[in-house]
């Protein structure tokens, strides 16, 4: 792809992750280090992005720099009305059972009402909270609690369904929030109802509480590095999807359970 198109291409998508954040051109600019105009000419595609830029924009954004350079095709999530076998080909369409949609809202709605309002709890760290959520479950109980699929990116475990999900909760179950924590965009989700109870077990709380005890005073650089030695993300390729298996080998501090 010639120059121009690839500097247009980064542009376009610094400004769509620029727009989804809620923050200005002046803003941007403020945390890449650079003016105004700058952002402006790269969202134009009037001025190449250096290495560093794109490592700090990466940062800021939270994502990895080939999701950046858009080397990194996102997975296509459907939510199926009635129940359906997830299917984890290499194109990544993922099918959502509604019982595990279901399943997903409450245990959402379960960690904002415990730890939502906390100042460090945006996007990031619910993501990591999710993926031990779901992972501490299985090793423990040897069946999923949501049962969603997790990728691999660099800034660790991202719950490909979270996307799609939230949206048809936003206004209804949950209020999406954009704000800044120490100077970096985040996004925070408060939640506009109480989680069903009757739909969580009492070994699934015990395993929620555990995890949130543990992890939510977390900030979002520390949970994704802590997120970073877990034998399932380390285990699996760039991009690739975390398999469920792989917590069977885990070595302390992540394991909670205990073997012969």
């Amino acid at each position: 792809m010639p120059a121009n198109k690839t500097m247009a291409k980064i542009g376009e998508k610094i400004k769509e992750l620029r727009t989804k954040a809620g923050i200005s051109q002046q803003r941007l600019a403020e945390l890449l280090g650079v003016s105004r105009p700058t952002i402006s000419q790269i969202e134009n595609g009037e001025r190449k992005v250096s290495v560093d830029e794109l490592d700090r924009l990466a940062k800021i954004f939270n994502i990895s720099v080939n999701s950046l350079l858009n080397k990194e095709k996102e997975p296509e999530v459907i939510l199926e009305e009635k129940a359906k076998e997830k299917k984890l080909q290499p194109s990544i369409r993922i099918n959502v059972p509604q019982k595990n949609l279901e399943k997903f809202k409450e245990v959402l709605l379960y960690i904002l009402n415990k730890v939502g309002s906390k100042p460090n709890i945006g996007e990031t760290v619910i993501y990591k909270l999710l993926y031990f959520v779901d992972f501490d479950f299985y090793e423990k109980y040897e069946e999923q609690m949501i049962g969603a699929t997790y990728i691999k990116n660099h800034y660790g475990p991202t719950p490909a369904e979270f996307e799609k999900i939230v949206r048809k909760m936003t206004d209804k179950e949950i209020d999406r929030v954009k704000s800044s924590y120490f100077n970096f965009p985040q996004t925070k989700y408060l939640p506009l109802r109480k989680p069903d109870l009757t739909k969580l077990k009492a070994s699934e709380i015990e395993v929620i509480d555990n995890v949130l005890n543990k992890l939510s005073d977390m900030n979002a650089s520390q949970i994704s590095d802590y997120s970073h030695n877990d034998v399932p993300w380390l285990t699996t390729e760039d991009g690739g999807i975390i398999e469920y298996e792989s917590v069977f080998y885990r070595t302390v501090p992540y394991s909670v359970r205990e073997y012969d």
